[in-house]
């Protein structure tokens, strides 16, 4: 793994001709990968962060990249646990939830439109979908499935928070989350 990278090779018009007495490499070692050992390395793509700044800043990326995967995760458990009492709420659940990806099409598929842009002038996201959220649990409150939601919430949320605590990335780049975890957020004097 020395040799990592591109390997400039020799030019067909060198100016030195090949003798007879150097020996041609390239005859003798035609594979390079054949004489290294093989190696492999574990990793494991959870860490404990190690001081309160890298958490926090762990969990503000690690939710801003997979906060719909977290979203999806409470509204399953959540789905799953209305399905044999509150077959109203449920079908509210499951309405609430048809608006909010028919409105997340629309931003993408029209994103780009003169009119998206005249009649938004900001990003409207950060509002609509806390709306549609506090609307959802309103709306389970209402049809009494309110403790539904708080057990399903109680329940989920460590999960969602331990998982944003503790995942470091997809490149499982440990000696990177390392350089840029250790960079604390304030500085003291």
């Amino acid at each position: 793994m020395e040799s990592y990278g591109p390997v400039q090779r020799p030019s067909a018009t060198s100016a030195n001709p090949p003798s007879e007495a150097q020996p041609d490499e390239s005859k003798e070692s035609s594979n390079p990968e054949k004489h290294q050992p093989f190696s492999f390395q574990i990793t494991c793509p959870f860490s404990i962060p190690s001081t309160p700044e890298s958490a926090a800043a762990r969990i503000i990326r690690n939710l801003g990249k997979y906060g719909l995967y977290y979203a999806e995760f409470v509204w399953i458990v959540l789905f799953i646990a209305l399905i044999p009492e509150r077959k109203v709420s449920l079908v509210y659940l499951v309405a609430m939830k048809e608006v909010t990806i028919l409105y997340l099409l629309l931003l993408r598929a029209v994103a780009n439109t003169v009119l998206f842009r005249w009649l938004f002038v900001f990003d409207t996201k950060p509002i609509v979908l806390p709306l549609l959220a506090i609307g959802t649990c309103f709306a389970l409150i209402f049809t009494h499935a309110g403790i539904h939601l708080l057990i399903t919430l109680a329940a989920t949320l460590p999960i969602v928070l331990a998982h944003s605590v503790l995942w470091i990335a997809d490149d499982y780049g440990l000696n990177e989350e390392i350089t840029q975890e250790s960079v604390p957020l304030i500085y003291t004097v």
